[in-house]
């Protein structure tokens, strides 16, 4: 496509400025990658405390201060500009300090509870991405929305009235984690300005008696994404829909599943500052160099000649914890060694940390999240376990397969999309088991140990994981298609 569109992008987190999970890993990379293919892409982020706190070089916008009414009430928001660190990338900052300037962003660090305003806190920021768009005269022809905290904005853009400058916008809606919908009492429909007859029972934006705003965003976007092509049909299932698999399907036209890319100049082991060794397919002898690292580190007894096994995960149900507990003496009985690091529920916590006591020297479990460790796990590991309930997509099955470092994941979601199983296929690039289950788990882990101790038949493997390419720029392509194609069918329908 020759043509060069103007995108903005709505989201909650943007890496690496604020983040709290794999949209921010998204929102740190796509917009990079349209930019490089000539798009002016742009970003509208609530100006949290914490970017403020980063010292990042920021200009007001002279004129664009905006009063955002939310209900009865009316608040000011300053729109400050940035760049994206390195990228030219442009990034408006919203800025009300009542609202944004805290320390967590969806959720208080000091409760661990969600905020009880984040209904206002996004229905304010929503409102302002598209005022700021009428007040700087910048016009976009393709606002990308991220998830529920800007599912808002198709709707306003359908049932309100609006200026000539945003009428014929088209809307990209990217569900992200259907699981977290955005799900608020009723009378932030009134707030926001909608009408009866969008609250009403089995109306667009009502839900079992609240108001969902991921499905605002569904219904009224004129074209709905979602983080991998597997996933895009899982949640047009009851297993998956989350009660929202009605409405996925009477919109499966415009439903488009496109795989998540890996951010390789964060995440590349031959430049990977964070790593004591670099390497490539070229020479893996830094990879050697990394396990024996980790293993100081951690303080195992592993020997090199033994698989060790990392996670990198929120400690929850959905990344399959529960199975990864409960399989535990059958997972050491295979002679493995594993390394955990994440957060999340506090029974997993106590859980894996029990199992340290367990399995001295053969069970190392962080609570809490270190970059620096995150990238030495990836390294300095055989395999990567990722037995996920359901997964939209996944990040760290490529970063792993970037590092060598094999997966050996669940076929759900984005997991099934992006590794292919070792049965003999001449492609493939880990171990994939399809039965939710604790023996499906420990019984592809035992796959995995045994073509491990085959020396030849291991480096083969790790030489084609390595080679796969998951860039961002394979999935900002496919964007720009579907961009296209959404503004072809406007223009068709406006003509007609």
């Amino acid at each position: 496509m020759d043509t060069r569109l103007a995108i903005l992008m709505a989201a909650a987190e943007v890496h690496p400025l604020a983040k709290v999970g794999g949209l921010a890993d998204v929102m740190g990379a796509l917009p990079r990658a349209l930019a490089g293919l000539g798009h002016d892409v742009r970003i509208a982020l609530p100006y949290y405390g914490a970017i403020k706190d980063k010292k990042l070089s920021v200009d007001r916008i002279k004129g664009a201060d905006l009063k955002i009414t939310i209900g009865d009430s009316s608040r000011r928001a300053p729109i400050w500009l940035a760049e994206m660190p390195g990228s030219t990338v442009r990034i408006f900052l919203i800025e009300n300090d009542d609202l944004f300037g805290r320390p967590g962003i969806y959720t208080d660090p000091k409760t661990g509870k969600d905020y009880p305003d984040n209904a206002e806190r996004f229905v304010f920021f929503s409102r302002a991405v598209l005022a700021l768009i009428e007040k700087t005269g910048w016009s976009p022809d393709v606002i990308h929305c991220h998830d529920y905290q800007a599912g808002f904005i198709p709707a306003w853009l359908k049932t309100s009235a609006i200026g000539d400058q945003l009428r014929d916008v088209g809307t990209v809606f990217t569900i992200h984690n259907l699981a977290y919908q955005g799900l608020y009492p009723k009378e932030i429909a009134s707030k926001a300005g909608f009408g009866a007859d969008l609250v009403r029972p089995m109306g667009p934006l009502e839900f079992y008696g609240k108001i969902n705003m991921m499905k605002a965003g569904i219904v009224f976007a004129d074209t709905i994404t979602t983080v991998s092509p597997t996933y895009a049909m899982e949640i047009q299932t009851s297993e998956f829909g989350h009660g929202l698999e009605g409405v996925l399907k009477s919109r499966s036209r415009d439903l488009v599943g496109i795989l998540n890319g890996a951010d390789y100049e964060v995440w590349d082991p031959a430049a990977d500052r964070l790593l004591p060794a670099n390497y490539s397919t070229k020479d893996l002898a830094g990879k050697a160099k990394c396990k024996q690292s980790l293993i100081k580190r951690t303080r195992l007894k592993s020997d090199m000649a033994s698989p060790l096994v990392g996670i990198v995960s929120r400690m929850v149900d959905q990344k399959g914890f529960d199975i990864v507990t409960e399989g535990m003496d059958a997972i050491m009985g295979l002679g493995l060694s594993l390394v955990v690091l994440g957060t999340g529920e506090k029974r997993y916590h106590d859980a894996l940390t029990a199992c340290v006591k367990r399995f001295p020297g053969r069970v190392s479990v962080t609570i809490g999240f270190d970059e620096e460790l995150a990238h030495l796990i990836e390294a300095g590991c055989d395999m990567f376990l990722m037995p996920s309930k359901y997964e939209p997509c996944g990040l760290n099955q490529m970063y792993s397969m970037k590092y060598g470092t094999v997966p050996v994941v669940r076929k759900t979601g984005g997991l099934a999309d992006s590794v292919t199983d070792f049965d003999g296929d001449p492609d493939s690039t880990g171990f994939v088991f399809a039965e939710y289950s604790a023996r499906a788990l420990v019984a592809s882990l035992e796959r995995a140990r045994r073509v491990f101790v085959n020396g030849a038949q291991w480096k083969d493997l790790v030489l084609r994981a390595m080679a796969r390419d998951f860039s961002w720029a394979r999935s900002a392509r496919t964007y720009q298609q579907v961009y296209s194609s959404m503004l072809d069918r406007k223009r068709a329908v406006s003509t007609s």
